[in-house]
């Protein structure tokens, strides 16, 4: 009876048990919306009345916008819209380049580093082709901005899109950069005009000639700090071309100018010229051919190039060719002369030399450069008989010289020219310093 009794009680307890249990109840949906699932949904802005949000993004500024059109691919799309509009572009690229005092130049730059920032953002979900193509289309539209519809001296138009090219495309790879060329050149017809220019004679078309100059310079090289990458894109400007052409547009791209911007082609030729007028000339040289060595095949480039250089128009001053060899630098003009003494023509880098050594006098460089110059010179021949000729010949050049400049300085009108004489001053000093050092170089 215990026994009975104990198992029914436990089967009763087991029986309650379970009619108290209740199945268990789901848990409660998540009211929690991600930010893909607001984009399927139709998200927060597209809810907004367009009116309402172009309200909202009128008072932003150039650099919100920019950061504002990050925020999702909808926002992107929605703000490239906004930025199509022709009251925008009106209120937003309508700036005045050429009434401007000096404080206001650093806003108009700035504020085209801002909009460039903004065409880069919000462009970023497109291809390559279809950014550039959103791109230039708003851009092209500013009259300053084209080659040739801006005439006016003191233009910022050019400053601007330089400011506005660089901030779009920094950071890109060289592919892309090619690309960028390529397609700005179909827009602006830039190697068009440039041939227009390089197949006619130097000088005939200047007005051509300087808005080249003024574009390539303020747009494709000025902006860029980094000196590789100017001269990745002067390389693009100059392979097209053969090498006869690409010294015609090494001149007309850093070639000295007159005051109204023109070129002034006839100066190298007829006088001496101050090392600021070859200045630009001689650090795109070294910019292109500053890491070749004596042996490499770019050398023979380099010398082709500064062979029809110095002979455009016509062949230079021979000053103007030494000061040119000083600015470019040591290890280049070592470069030049070693090449010109290997195939023999020793009495070209012997006048040439001559002329350095007087470059160096005019224009305070010490004269101990010169003397290693033809030291190295010196040593580059092989044999005994070359080295000998080659002294003779430097100083046979030296009283050549000499000569030219007294007969100079004492017939037809020049009698009492004082800079004529104060010419011959300076290469009489030099020549004696010149001397000094190098005994003293062969002694030790």
């Amino acid at each position: 009876m215990v026994k009975k009794t104990s198992k029914r009680n436990a089967r009763s307890f087991t029986d309650c048990f379970k009619l108290r249990r209740t199945p268990l109840q789901r848990r409660p949906a998540r009211t929690i919306v991600t930010r893909s699932q607001s984009h399927i949904r139709g998200g927060l802005f597209r809810r907004l009345p367009s009116e309402l949000f172009d309200m909202i993004l009128d008072q932003m500024s150039v650099r919100d916008l920019s950061i504002f059109s990050m925020v999702s691919k909808e926002v992107n799309g929605q703000v490239r819209a906004y930025i199509s509009t022709l009251a925008w572009r009106k209120r937003m690229m309508n700036e005045n380049f050429h009434h401007f005092v000096s404080f206001k130049q650093t806003f108009i730059v700035g504020h085209y580093k801002d909009l460039s920032l903004l065409f880069k953002r919000c462009t970023l979900l497109l291809p390559t082709k279809e950014r550039l193509k959103f791109i230039f289309s708003k851009i092209s539209q500013i009259p300053c901005f084209s080659m040739d519809q801006c005439e006016l001296p003191g233009c910022l138009g050019l400053s601007c899109y330089g400011v506005f090219f660089q901030t779009l495309i920094a950071g890109w790879d060289r592919l892309e950069c090619h690309r960028v060329f390529n397609f700005l050149c179909e827009l602006t017809h830039l190697l068009k005009n440039i041939e227009a220019v390089l197949i006619e004679r130097p000088g005939l078309k200047r007005y051509q000639e300087r808005q080249i100059r003024l574009y390539c310079r303020h747009v494709l090289l000025d902006c860029w700090p980094n000196q590789p990458v100017k001269k990745f894109w002067l390389n693009l400007l100059l392979n097209p071309w053969p090498l006869v052409s690409q010294a015609r547009l090494l001149f007309i791209l850093y070639g000295p100018s007159c005051p109204d911007g023109t070129l002034n082609w006839h100066s190298l030729v007829e006088m001496e010229l101050p090392r600021r007028s070859l200045w630009e000339v001689a650090n795109a040289i070294h910019l292109l051919f500053g890491d070749t060595d004596l042996e490499d095949q770019s050398n023979q480039s380099m010398l082709t190039i500064l062979e029809e250089l110095i002979v455009v128009p016509q062949q230079w001053h021979v000053d103007n060719v030494a000061r040119l060899l000083v600015l470019c630098e040591s290890s280049l003009c070592y470069n030049i002369l070693a090449s010109k003494a290997i195939n023999g023509r020793l009495f070209e880098v012997s006048r040439l030399l001559v002329h350095i050594v007087l470059v160096c006098e005019e224009d305070n460089y010490h004269v101990s450069w010169a003397v290693k110059l033809v030291h190295r010179i010196y040593n580059l021949l092989r044999t005994a008989a070359e080295k000998f000729r080659f002294i003779q010949q430097l100083e046979s050049m030296f009283s050549m010289v000499t000569m030219e400049m007294l007969e100079f300085s004492v017939t037809g009108n020049n009698v009492g020219d004082r800079e004529t004489l104060q010419s011959l001053h300076f290469f009489l000093n030099s020549t004696a310093r010149f001397h000094a050092k190098l005994l003293q170089m062969f002694v030790r």
